[in-house]
């Protein structure tokens, strides 16, 4: 699955927000995505997708939520 729908996939199994370093080590755990380069994703590269789509996610305290 693509990055972005792995980030969705964590936080609404999770039902609350999360840091970025928790939902890369739960998208790593559970192999919900896998990079080209066969490398574990990262907290930054989590961050990166999650300023992308500023429509879906939100940043505040320290944690990610879903904005629906």
């Amino acid at each position: 699955m693509k990055i972005e729908e792995a980030i969705l996939y964590c936080l609404t199994s999770q039902n609350r927000g999360m840091r970025t370093e928790q939902i890369a080590e739960l998208i790593n755990r559970q192999r919900l995505h896998i990079r080209k380069d066969g490398q574990p994703v990262t907290s930054k590269q989590v961050y990166a997708v999650i300023c992308r789509y500023p429509d879906m996610f939100v940043k505040a305290e320290g944690r990610i939520m879903l904005m629906i």
